[in-house]
């Protein structure tokens, strides 16, 4: 008897706990927080539907896309959440007692019965318009029927070259161009997309730009430590030639050829190219030979009048190549071993004047050879001081130069007093012209105007830091200097 009642407490004991654990597991439960975004732009989305299985409470996110759904009873549950217009989503999750547990639902948007957006009608410019402005706005009209976020890409070309630009992940329905070619015919093409349908195509319009304006002075600037070559009409309204990322300077026009040649760095060394007259086709002209002398900002080279060939210095050698960069001759080195820094060749052919220099770009000479090499005149002859700019009249009977009468000299080739000066063929000498400039400044780059009438040149503070102004004064005329363009040098006017 003893022994059958030690069995029935056990008993009550075993299911008297398995009773307590029963009661205390059912007291256990946690809570499930989460987000819910859009998976294209991880934007919160609002009013989105979350349910569980097993079944908990039924909730919806709030503005900032979360949620929270409490008192869930510990165990393993499949979350899911749903939106008109998007893929349902599920996420598995633990519970566990007393803990948070976070969950993130990524949802997309749902491609049954999406439809695309329709054709984009290309509106600006109006197809087949001209005389377009080289800045110009594209503008396109286009929808959607479910209102999808839609994203474009322009295909434009012209017909001067073979470029094709493409403008991708365009979110407005424009797109500003600048720095367009003058004259040039464009076609141009809009592609859109709303990240659920095939892309889709608009019909292709053309406009053409305005022919580029009648321009006759040249000039560079300096941008970001970069010479920059301007052209500018008579009414001094400017437009850039070349890039302001690019080095080019000493622009040289020739209306017989159409074309405009200047200096530029490439790599190590310097190159004659050549451009059109709106500073498109850019070509190389120099190639094994490059130009080359004491300092390449004082460096010169010439056109003959037919554009056909140039002659520039390589050191104490001076050359002739043929503007297609073919045809590069030897035609004078100097007997001295001094370099070669500026020439100019007459129009009529039969004269080529010399600026040759030391290493320190002193110790001038100025002569004139002929094209065969042979000294012909003997203008300066190792003169002190700093000498530039050599131009002959259209005659050839004139020849015009600067010199710094100062005869200062140092290593920073500064000069203080430099004056324009101009030397007869026929009497043999050299004067002084142009005799009113400013005291403490310098006149340099000097050039004859087109008619011969007046002088061109760059006048500037002695101290080097000043600004550079592009001036010209008549020849023998009374306070008749006029400042051109201001922050311009090396000038040109053909």
């Amino acid at each position: 008897m003893k022994y059958l009642y030690k069995i029935i407490s056990a008993i009550f004991l075993v299911v008297l706990i398995s009773c307590s654990e029963e009661k205390i597991g059912e007291s256990e439960f946690g809570t499930v927080t989460g987000k819910v975004v859009n998976s294209d732009t991880f934007e919160p989305m609002e009013n989105v539907k979350i349910v569980s299985s097993p079944t908990t409470s039924t909730v919806f996110t709030n503005a900032e896309g979360k949620f929270t759904v409490s008192n869930i009873k510990v165990g393993e549950y499949s979350f899911q959440a749903q939106k008109e217009g998007f893929v349902a989503k599920f996420e598995a999750v633990s519970v566990t007692a007393n803990n948070t547990s976070e969950i993130v639902f990524e949802l997309s948007k749902s491609t049954v019965n999406n439809k695309p957006p329709t054709v984009p009608a290309l509106t600006a410019p109006v197809d087949n318009s001209t005389s377009q402005p080289v800045n110009v706005e594209l503008a396109w009209t286009v929808t959607d029927p479910d209102n999808d976020a839609m994203t474009y890409t322009i295909n434009l070309r012209n017909d001067k070259n073979s470029v094709v630009a493409v403008f991708a992940d365009i979110k407005e329905k424009k797109l500003a161009l600048t720095n367009l070619i003058y004259g040039a015919k464009y076609y141009w093409q809009v592609s859109v997309s709303d990240g659920i349908n095939t892309p889709v195509l608009s019909a292709i319009s053309s406009f053409t730009t305005v022919a580029f304006p009648s321009t006759r002075y040249l000039f560079v600037k300096n941008i970001n430590g970069n010479n920059v070559i301007f052209t500018a009409d008579d009414a001094g309204k400017q437009y850039q030639l070349t890039s302001s990322e690019k080095n080019y300077w000493r622009p040289r026009r020739n209306n017989n050829a159409r074309k405009i040649a200047f200096i530029g760095t490439n790599g190590s060394k310097n190159d004659i190219y050549t451009m059109n007259f709106d500073g498109s086709d850019i070509k190389k002209v120099t190639g094994s030979i490059p130009i080359a002398g004491f300092n390449a900002d004082y460096l010169s080279y010439s056109w003959n009048a037919s554009g056909s060939e140039f002659i520039y210095p390589n050191f104490d050698k001076l050359y002739r190549i043929k503007s297609d960069g073919s045809g590069v001759a030897k035609i004078f080195q100097t007997p001295n071993g001094k370099f070669i820094s500026e020439c100019d060749w007459s129009a009529d052919g039969s004269k080529i004047a010399l600026k040759v220099n030391d290493i320190n770009g002193y110790g001038v000479e100025i002569y004139v050879i002929n094209p065969s090499g042979v000294v012909q005149t003997q203008i300066l002859a190792a003169l002190p001081g700093a000498v530039s700019g050599l131009n002959f009249s259209v005659s050839g009977l004139k020849l015009v130069y600067t010199r710094d009468v100062s005869g200062f000299e140092n290593s920073n080739y500064r000069q203080l007093d430099s004056r324009i000066f101009e030397y007869n063929f026929v009497l043999g000498n050299s004067y002084e012209i142009a005799t009113e400039k400013i005291s403490g400044t310098n006149d340099l780059d000097v050039r004859y105007s087109p008619n011969e009438a007046e002088l061109i040149f760059m006048n500037t503070s002695n101290d080097g830091l000043s600004t550079k102004n592009f001036l010209k004064s008549g020849i023998g005329i009374k306070d008749s200097r006029t400042t051109l363009f201001s922050g311009a040098s090396m000038p040109d006017w053909e």
